[in-house]
């Protein structure tokens, strides 16, 4: 056994779990490939709120390069971090477009509750907050979030499009860039179906290759020097995220992040057999590095950060310790050096008075997909659960708020609790957080 080897599974156990330097590097390359998608559409999805597209990519690598790493060395797990779909719509479309909140002082809340989930480890908030909220509304928040995602890859799809009087309508389906987005969601879907481990990136890589000879997706090169980080580093404005109308954002971006990072740990905890007697050693340490990953990441110019889902493919390659994230975080400075690759694939395409964006539109729709599956966890049959479920889940799209989908949702379970004689087994955080958003609509609109 060669010196580095052996260094290695000192450092990382490798032996005590049951893998090796190499399960671990191909288990490190297999996540890469599963969430390389990110790098593609997290700089179009905040560059529709202004953000420097080059500077998003830029900002997105390094951070997901730092937290995993984090995650990697502290924690000794097989998670890969990176800004989470799902809180970057609610960055754009809910804080910055809907709230019309500069994207700086949007940086800065993400900054300030990245820290708030610092300093909750010390006093264990975290664990009350995800013992306070029901069950039910975590996995309707999930599910909420994925069709808002969903409905705004349809829109850029040009699937549907805005229509008086029924909000919207099928669009042109008969039209080239509405056509390469049906393709790429086909062929995804396939892959995915298949059990494809890249299936997103592959659908996305397929179908701007298609694109390029139809004119939609125009050839810039493959590979460059790193954007320019300037246009958004340290441009968050943290003293304007902690005025009275943006705690409110502060708090979903706070909760968005705790609960995607315990769900996630625990999910991929319990596929690696890193469960102990029901809980997740080193889940502190865990939880710090995406906590310090979305600091770091609001600073750099990116949205929250948090563990990715699809550090299950990794783990099912085999991989076991934090050197399957050492070698994700390394194959993401490398993507540094594509963003002629990532402004082809993100570019829109004009269409009348629309923007569309057929090449990421797919991926998407099937992100939404996967998240909306958290529904089956809803315990249908119990009105008190299953309406502010359904309200939350209804709202977040139809509002294009998550905010507004958990204030529903919270509100309509106290009220129901309430109703029907089981006020007591309310947590007290609720109620507080119920009060709060009643409070809101009756004073602040």
């Amino acid at each position: 056994m060669s010196s580095l080897t052996s260094f290695l599974d000192r450092r990382f156990a490798l032996t005590a779990h049951g893998t090796t330097v190499g399960t671990e590097v191909l288990a490190g390359c297999t996540t890469f490939v599963t969430m390389a998608y990110i790098v593609f559409v997290q700089p179009t999805v905040l560059g529709a709120a202004g953000l420097d597209p080059g500077a998003v990519m830029t900002a997105t690598c390094l951070s997901t390069a730092l937290a995993t790493a984090l995650m990697g060395l502290m924690a000794n797990y097989p998670v890969a971090v990176a800004p989470a779909m799902g809180h970057n719509f609610f960055f754009v479309y809910a804080v910055v477009l809907g709230m019309q909140v500069p994207w700086q002082v949007a940086l800065g809340a993400v900054a300030v509750a990245g820290l708030i989930f610092v300093a909750a480890a010390g006093v264990g908030l975290r664990e009350r907050l995800v013992t306070a909220i029901p069950d039910s509304l975590k996995h309707a928040i999930g599910a909420g979030i994925g069709l808002l995602i969903a409905t705004v890859g349809l829109q850029w799809a040009g699937v549907i499009v805005d229509a008086p009087g029924t909000l919207v309508t099928l669009g042109d389906l008969g039209s080239p860039p509405v056509l390469l987005a049906l393709f790429g969601l086909t062929v995804t879907a396939m892959l995915m179906a298949r059990g494809a481990p890249a299936a997103l990136l592959g659908g996305v890589l397929l179908t701007a290759a298609v694109g390029l000879p139809l004119g939609i997706v125009r050839y810039h090169g493959l590979v460059s020097a790193p954007p320019s980080l300037g246009p958004t580093l340290f441009q968050l404005d943290m003293a304007g995220a902690l005025t009275p109308a943006m705690l409110p954002v502060v708090l979903i971006f706070f909760l968005l992040a705790l609960f995607d990072s315990v769900g996630t740990l625990v999910g991929i905890g319990t596929r690696a057999g890193l469960m102990r007697n029901g809980t997740l050693p080193r889940a502190r340490e865990a939880l710090l590095a995406d906590a310090l990953g979305t600091v770091a990441g609001a600073a750099l110019g990116t949205s929250t950060v948090t563990a990715y889902v699809e550090s299950g493919a990794g783990v099912s390659a085999g991989g076991r310790t934090g050197l399957t994230a050492l070698v994700t975080a390394t194959l993401f400075l490398f993507a540094l050096f594509c963003s002629p690759l990532v402004r082809m694939i993100g570019s829109g395409y004009v269409q009348g008075t629309a923007t569309l964006h057929p090449v990421v539109a797919p991926a998407l729709i099937l992100v939404g997909t996967m998240m909306a599956g958290s529904l089956r966890q809803v315990e249908w049959d119990d009105p008190s659960e299953g309406i502010p479920a359904f309200l939350t889940v209804i709202m977040t799209p139809l509002t294009v708020s998550i905010t507004e989908g958990v204030a529903f949702g919270l509100v309509s379970f106290v009220a129901l609790r309430v109703a029907t004689g089981r006020g007591r087994s309310v947590h007290p955080l609720v109620f507080v957080c119920a009060v709060l958003f009643v409070a809101r609509y009756a004073f602040l609109r």
